[in-house]
């Protein structure tokens, strides 16, 4: 403590230099190849800590290696008649001051921590250079209480005007931030966005504070809808990555720095998720990547029937530290309260928890859940889509009936509509629907680019639109739709395996391989993308790397399918017949599209063609693919062939 206050203003410990003057942190060792957490953020650079964070190093730096209590960080950040909830910040702040070290909470380097003690500083310190006149220690001292006063004071009066109507939802300034994030707001509310590129943002995954894993699906659920939010606010100016993208980094703690690379964003949210009482609470703080500086942080408390409006507050919040420019409309839009019967809302976010596991049984809870979530408020449009999806999935799949599946599919996204016509989801949905049960191509066409317009930050509509065009013959558009949905969610496995896919139409094959390659890096278990690795090897003469990749598959259908074909390629006519046979026994009433390319890649010319007219009859989804499968390239010069894409309203 003598050291610091004496007015010395670098101190050095382990790899790092502090500048107690200016709050900013830098790399002095290079990092050990050996060691990857060794590549810390600092290293060549200078970390701008936030000031909350700044505070608690400094406190491990003066009581040099001995224990600094919670109880103290307290104390040092908050006035005593300061009210909040003082361990969620704490925790984040030792979680931010680890992450910028390069630390570990298991193999801990640097910050020790000491179950119900405290924190302990592990290197030893050395201190460099004695300030100029005056107590640079005590000078920051002052400010801090000086802004903590100022705020307390407009605190106070906020409050003396705050009607307590509890079930409003109530957007107040966290005591948790009261002196934490006045300095950084002060230094960077006036940074204006770039003119020459749009901003992207990142939206980390809520994290589950309430100690509770069922709550799990609340926080998934909030992620999602607070990008789809951020994403209409105005994607001219600001890009939000997709919700797929960021789940990668749930439960992990990789650095911020990292994050802006992988995403390619400036700036990133951290939120999370506790019970208070019988509220909600939960923090978001914005921080700009390249410093790791906080430019805001605050609480949001609200009983769960208000819970949504949770992401009209926090679009409006972050609006404005960047500096959106917002219409008239969407100002209205974001001012609009949002209710919904807690009941309805909670059985909807699992519904949504089990859809997004991809899963048939996981399909049948969501259907469960979505069914129960429309019966408890049947004018919850979202739920109705929701109901949708689950219903389309399990027709799909076979689970339930597919004619009943795919009537009950439309009927829930009909009233979606209906009840909100200006729902992105529901058009999203019906733009599927239309492609592939209806045939009307147009119609699906007008339909996702409708959800487009409402949400221009959704790769998984962007993912649809490139779809529908490859399918007309339209490579060029589709290409540049495939593109931009990778753009949005660059470490989605499915835009990357949309993208190699709408290359192998294309006839782009060895980049359509490196695509496949990246989606499976990503996700293994990728839909599609073992499959269509055996596939293109099947296609250039290599049926038994053809073999090898498709035992990896996960569905048992494409496995049977490219069995029955590669056998024939490898003149094991014997194997290929038993593989076809056990594809019609086990599939025959839901996958006709894919007998009939077995039949087709054998040549046998009548029988695809009446397999094709069954998949017709069955409604079966892979017909759109007839115009640009090349497994059906032998029927190319059949006059039936030509027949059948007018009979499917495709391009000749």
């Amino acid at each position: 403590m003598d050291a610091l206050s004496s007015g010395r203003i670098r101190v050095r410990f382990g790899a790092f230099e502090l500048d107690l003057s200016t709050g900013e942190l830098r790399s002095i060792e290079a990092p050990d190849p050996d060691n990857p957490e060794s590549n810390h953020p600092g290293f060549n650079n200078k970390v701008l800590l936030r000031e909350q964070v700044f505070q608690v190093l400094r406190m491990l730096l003066e009581r040099e290696g001995m224990i600094v209590t919670r109880e103290e960080i307290k104390g040092r950040l908050w006035p005593s008649d300061t009210v909040g909830d003082f361990d969620q910040s704490i925790n984040a702040s030792i979680k931010a001051l680890r992450r910028v070290l390069g630390d570990s909470a298991d193999n801990p380097r640097y910050i020790e921590t000491l179950a119900r003690r405290g924190y302990r500083l592990m290197p030893t310190i050395e201190y460099l250079e004695s300030a100029a006149p005056g107590n640079a220690l005590e000078k920051d001292r002052e400010q801090g209480e000086h802004s903590s006063a100022e705020i307390s004071h407009n605190v106070g009066a906020v409050q003396r005007q705050m009607k307590p109507h509890w079930w409003k939802a109530v957007v107040m300034l966290a005591s948790v931030v009261l002196v934490a994030g006045y300095i950084s707001w002060r230094r960077f509310r006036t940074i204006s966005p770039p003119k020459s590129q749009k901003i992207m943002l990142a939206v980390l995954p809520f994290e589950n504070l309430t100690g509770d894993p069922r709550q799990d699906y609340l926080a998934d659920g909030l992620t999602e809808e607070t990008i789809s939010q951020l994403g209409r606010l105005n994607p001219e100016e600001l890009g939000v990555i997709a919700r797929t993208s960021v789940m990668r980094y749930k439960h992990t703690d990789e650095r911020l720095d990292q994050i802006g690379r992988d995403l390619s964003v400036q700036y990133v949210m951290e939120n999370s998720l506790r019970e208070s009482g019988e509220h909600m609470r939960l923090t978001a703080q914005l921080i700009q990547v390249k410093d790791q500086s906080q430019l805001w942080s605050q609480d949001y408390d609200y009983p769960l029937k208000d819970i949504l409006n949770v992401e009209d507050d926090l679009a409006k919040a972050v609006a404005r530290e960047i500096r959106l420019r917002l219409t008239p409309q969407q100002q209205t839009a974001l001012s609009r309260p949002h209710p919904v019967n807690p009941e309805a809302f909670e059985a909807y976010m699992q519904g949504y928890y089990f859809y997004e596991r991809n899963t048939n049984k996981d399909a049948d809870m969501a259907t469960q859940y979505y069914e129960r979530a429309t019966q408890l408020d049947p004018s919850y449009a979202l739920a109705w889509v929701g109901l949708s999806r689950a219903r389309y999935w399990q027709a799909d799949k076979g689970l339930i009936p597919t004619e009943e599946g795919q009537r009950l599919a439309r009927e829930a996204d009909e009233r979606a509509l209906a009840l909100d016509p200006n729902l992105p989801q529901a058009h999203a949905q019906m733009g599927r629907i239309k492609r592939q049960l209806d045939l009307d191509w147009a119609g699906a066409q007008a339909s996702v680019q409708r959800a487009i317009a409402l949400d221009p930050g959704n790769s998984e509509y962007v993912r649809s639109a490139a779809f529908t065009a490859a399918m007309l013959g339209r490579f060029d558009q589709a290409l540049k739709l495939a593109h931009r949905a990778v753009d949005l969610d660059p470490l989605n496995a499915e835009s990357w395996e949309n993208l190699g896919e709408t290359r192998f139409w294309a006839g782009q094959v060895e980049e359509s391989v490196a695509d496949f390659e990246k989606a499976l890096a990503l996700s293994p278990d990728v839909w599609l993308g073992w499959n269509k690795l055996a596939q293109i090897h099947l296609m250039q003469g290599r049926p038994q790397d053809a073999l090898r990749e498709v035992d990896r598959a996960q569905w048992a259908a494409l496995r049977i399918r490219m069995h029955a074909m590669a056998y024939h390629a490898l003149g094991r006519e014997k194997e290929s017949d038993a593989a076809l046979r056990e594809l019609i026994e086990k599939l025959h009433s839901s996958a006709a599209f894919s007998i009939a390319t077995v039949y087709a890649f054998r040549n046998q010319r009548n029988e695809a063609f009446q397999w094709l007219d069954r998949a017709y009859a069955q409604h079966d989804t892979g017909l759109i693919t007839t115009k640009v499968e090349p497994l059906l390239s032998n029927l190319h010069g059949d006059p039936r062939y030509a027949a059948f894409l007018k009979k499917l309203n495709l391009p000749v």
